[in-house]
């Protein structure tokens, strides 16, 4: 984020955000009234987030080579997701794309921009490839819908593309899987958009949010509706050890018939022939003690009512996001142990208590391991790309 800071701390009511969002307002008093008026068309400041522009002839051909997605055939003003791994197949880095047919735009979080740019720099060799980090000129707005008005009129356009992402999650991606078996999933009515705005015309939509005349909505509720879609995020339910399957990442961000990149061998390895070893579960959370999991909070297993008095819970994961859903309450996204009972119910370690919790299989036990298999995984309108 620019040294200025954002605007939109400046309006009435706005608290700052904590952890992976600090410096953009976490709510303006009400974040559960926020999540109604983001669908109804509020915008979310986001301008603490890193915009780095990779321009060049090479630029698709070379990220493509080096990332899980496939670049190829993106065309412009196409939005696509794609991750970054490790050797052994580990997410390093979360990248959300836009080409406007000049140059490609990777819209990242906060704490991945610096190490993100070095790594790119690191890797041009002599290939036709200009990286730059586009931070102090852009900034990040999010919306919610198929179109927003009010930053539709103010969107950055270059080379007569407008610079809007539109987030893949509300279908599988070409070349995609899906683990989750469910018909209707959750993510299917998560049509979220980040748009490019110069950093000029943020301060106006902040003045213009001042005047009465844009409604905004504070991260906390961006993100309650992000928890609720399943939608994961590096920043909140990735850590060292996180490869893409255990988040059902392979739904949007990886390209399973792509040619080669850094860590594709720890990718088809497990997805043909072995499981993640932890998966992600959508935890709806009792609130009857009024206590709100924390991230790091720990999932356990209860002991079974035939226990020995005094026996310890089993600890099978952690909470990596939660928040206060206008319609589902509490409600909590979690990385377990793969072989945590799909069955039974959870309960979270928070503030000396256990706020039981009732588990949504997300990713099952036995994701993965395809080969010989008959796809058993919905579709949910392809995207064609």
């Amino acid at each position: 984020m620019t040294s200025a800071g954002s605007p939109f701390l400046a309006l009435p009511g706005a608290v700052d955000s904590a952890a992976a969002d600090q410096g953009v307002p976490a709510h303006y008093g009400n974040p559960v009234a926020e999540q109604r008026a983001l669908l109804a068309g509020a915008i979310v400041d986001l301008s603490h987030r890193g915009v780095i522009s990779v321009s060049g002839a090479d630029r698709l051909t070379w990220l493509n080579s080096l990332t899980s997605q496939s670049f190829t055939r993106l065309a412009p003003g196409e939005s696509t997701e794609s991750l970054l791994l490790g050797v052994s197949g580990r997410v390093e880095f979360d990248m959300r794309v836009i080409d406007d047919g000049d140059t490609a735009w990777l819209l990242v979080d906060a704490d991945e921009l610096p190490a993100l740019l070095a790594w790119l720099q690191k890797m041009r060799f002599t290939l036709r490839v200009v990286i730059a980090d586009r931070t102090e000129q852009f900034a990040t707005v999010g919306s919610f819908g198929a179109s927003n008005e009010i930053l539709d009129a103010v969107a950055a356009s270059l080379n007569g593309v407008a610079l809007v992402w539109r987030d893949p999650w509300n279908a599988v991606s070409e070349g995609g899987h899906q683990y989750a078996q469910i018909e209707e999933h959750p993510g299917a009515e998560w049509l979220w958009r980040e748009t490019l705005v110069s950093r000029d015309e943020l301060a106006a939509l902040a003045d213009r949010a001042r005047a009465g005349e844009v409604a905004v909505a504070g991260v906390l509720a961006a993100e309650a509706l992000r928890i609720a879609a399943w939608r994961p995020r590096r920043a909140t339910e990735g850590d060292e050890k996180t490869i893409p399957h255990e988040l059902d990442w392979m739904r949007s961000a990886v390209h399973l018939s792509k040619g080669c990149y850094r860590g594709q061998e720890t990718v088809a390895k497990v997805h043909n022939l072995g499981h993640p070893p932890r998966r992600l579960v959508f935890l709806h959370l009792d609130g009857t003690d009024n206590v709100l999991p924390a991230p790091g909070d720990e999932v356990v297993l209860p002991a079974p009512s035939d226990a020995p008095e005094g026996s310890a819970p089993d600890v099978v994961g952690q909470v990596t996001s939660s928040g206060i859903h206008y319609e589902l309450g509490p409600v909590a996204l979690a990385v377990v142990r793969r072989s945590t009972p799909v069955d039974r119910d959870l309960g979270v370690l928070s503030d000396g208590i256990v706020v039981a919790a009732g588990q949504e299989v997300i990713v099952p036990p036995e994701a993965g391991s395809v080969v010989g298999r008959i796809r058993r995984m919905p579709r949910l309108g392809v995207m064609r790309r």
